[in-house]
């Protein structure tokens, strides 16, 4: 884990702040007292968890595009981060075959465009660069990927990550190691948690059929995913940023992914919601494999997390049994109009006791 103190008052910018993941990012930085900067367009789903944990009115969130390099350039020079976290992108595969040039000028160029910025900002000493476990050539082989192996993600999401993983190094060795600027990329698997409205990934098609009381249907129930709550991924993140920030050596490329036996079948994890939802509400919600061919997806994917583990001791903290649990406890809080910034404020308590 990361120490909570280090961040009091440190100033981070984190960019797609209004995101799923941006959102608890904040949430977490805010608990620990940081002065944060976000960096993003407005939120994507209605209902959204960045309105709803109500974090704007504790950092200073800016709107702008991440393409926008002359507008994300005025922001740090005008506030000088001295950390910055990487998390704006187009996240989602499915959207990446239907819009393929947008994923990229979002995932390639705004990745660019926050490197040119940190390359421009005195005051940067620590960034990490938040790409995806999908950024492996995936061979559909049975033991983990390690941070070494190629990198050639198949669709314009998992490639366009891939992309800036390599720019990413491109800056490193042209202009970072002369400045000692730490830079780290974080490969996550499937993060799932309260507040995730997106289309087209499981849990929250999961919540939506719960909420609409209809059967759960599944489109690839066999593939195989490393499934984390999203805590432990953004933990991972701040864990990094800081180790880096006090000692450039901990700078790397670093796999985030649950232990072994959570890396589980699409099948299992959307049987456990159905355990969980069943178990807080009176509507039962069960699960049917829908038969239907879709876009390309790999049906098998593991991550080898030996450096991250080797180099901080690190272990994820919620087994996939606890992601799913606190994800429908979140889930159910919403549903029943309950305070949503104090289910989160309770949820990250627990995560760090």
């Amino acid at each position: 884990m990361f120490d909570g103190s280090f961040y009091r008052g440190k100033k981070v910018l984190v960019t797609g702040h209004t995101g799923f993941k941006g959102s608890w990012m904040c949430m977490v930085l805010a608990f620990y007292g940081a002065d944060i900067i976000g960096y993003a367009l407005e939120p994507k789903t209605q209902p959204n968890l960045f309105e709803l944990c109500k974090v704007s009115a504790k950092i200073n969130s800016v709107i702008g595009d991440i393409r926008d390099l002359r507008k994300l350039r005025e922001v740090f020079l005008r506030t000088q981060p001295e950390i910055v976290i990487h998390m704006a992108a187009q996240p989602l595969v499915y959207e990446s075959y239907c819009n393929p040039v947008y994923t990229y000028e979002v995932n390639v160029m705004g990745t660019v465009n926050v490197l040119e910025c940190i390359r421009e900002t005195d005051s940067v000493r620590s960034f990490v660069n938040v790409t995806t476990d999908k950024v492996y050539k995936n061979r559909e082989w049975e033991w983990g990927y390690r941070e070494e192996e190629e990198l050639n993600g198949h669709d314009p999401y998992s490639n366009s990550k891939s992309c800036a993983e390599l720019i990413t190094s491109s800056y490193v060795n042209s202009f970072f190691k002369e400045r000692q600027i730490a830079v780290s990329t974080m490969r996550a698997g499937n993060v799932i948690g309260g507040g995730d409205f997106a289309a087209n990934r499981i849990i929250p098609d999961c919540v939506r059929a719960a909420y609409e009381k209809k059967k759960i249907e599944v489109r690839n129930p066999r593939s195989i995913r490393p499934y984390q709550h999203v805590l432990d991924a953004v933990s991972a993140y701040l864990m990094v940023a800081q180790a880096q920030y006090e000692d450039i050596g901990y700078a790397g490329a670093y796999n985030v992914g649950p232990e072994d036996r959570d890396t589980v079948e699409t099948g299992g994890i959307v049987t456990l919601f159905c355990q969980y939802w069943n178990q807080r509400s009176e509507e039962k919600v069960e699960w049917t494999a829908s038969g239907g061919k879709g876009i390309h997806e790999a049906n098998f994917l593991k991550l080898d997390c030996s450096r991250l583990k080797g180099k901080f001791q690190w272990r994820p903290v919620w087994n996939i049994e606890k992601a799913v649990e606190k994800t429908v406890e979140w889930s159910v809080s919403y549903q029943k109009g309950e305070d949503i910034p104090q289910c989160m404020k309770c949820q990250i308590e627990e995560f760090t006791r």
